[in-house]
């Protein structure tokens, strides 16, 4: 099996696993303000997230991928969670089936990701929680550490650049932005279905 999504974050370099350790904890903090009963992870690789987030995630988690090695590493790995292979354009669950959807370090990779943010705000009840690499410096990175010199830095399954302000411009036509911060070198952005925000209002 390809396990080099697993394998990035056994990573020996102190300083990646700090930027890891700094970026899961900013996750943990946005989980934390949200309180989720039912989540699912969109995207969800080997189970990294969940495994590292396993305190603060309810039982099961609903994980998906398109990747179907990915599926079959994480649900030997996390056998009380629920994985399956599927779209994150085209999702089976139900309207509002979740309280949170994440989806970290996902978008990057879709050639057209405006799709799979409807159907991931089409099912969440709530909130939705992204992040995707912080542009420039995800490629500053990849170039200080001698990766991808041909292409500057850029890694080759990456087909969408964002930094805060151009993240927000594309969520903000679908969901309504609570919050952007930074955990460099990404970018996390928690979201909330535009029809809660109108009930809170009311």
């Amino acid at each position: 099996m390809d396990t080099t999504n697993y394998e990035k974050f056994q990573t020996g370099n102190p300083v990646v696993r700090r930027l890891f350790d700094n970026f899961f904890d900013r996750i943990s903090t946005e989980i934390a303000a949200v309180d989720p009963a039912r989540v699912l992870d969109a995207g969800c690789g080997e189970g990294e997230t969940i495994e590292r987030l396993r305190d603060l995630l309810p039982k099961p988690v609903q994980g998906i991928d398109l990747n179907p090695e990915s599926v079959e590493f994480a649900s030997a790995r996390l056998p009380e969670d629920r994985f399956e292979v599927g779209d994150l354009t085209d999702l089976r669950f139900g309207d509002s089936s979740f309280d949170l959807v994440l989806c970290l370090e996902v978008l990057e990779h879709i050639p057209d990701p405006e799709p799979a943010l409807r159907e991931m705000a089409r099912v969440s009840s709530s909130d939705l929680l992204i992040s995707v690499p912080h542009e420039p410096w995800f490629r500053l990175g990849s170039l200080a550490r001698g990766n991808y010199l041909s292409d500057w830095g850029n890694h080759p399954e990456h087909v969408n650049h964002w930094n805060p302000k151009t993240l927000r411009r594309f969520l903000e036509p679908t969901v309504n932005v609570v919050e952007i911060t930074t955990s460099l070198p990404w970018v996390i952005a928690r979201c909330r279905v535009p029809e809660v925000e109108a009930r809170s209002g009311d």
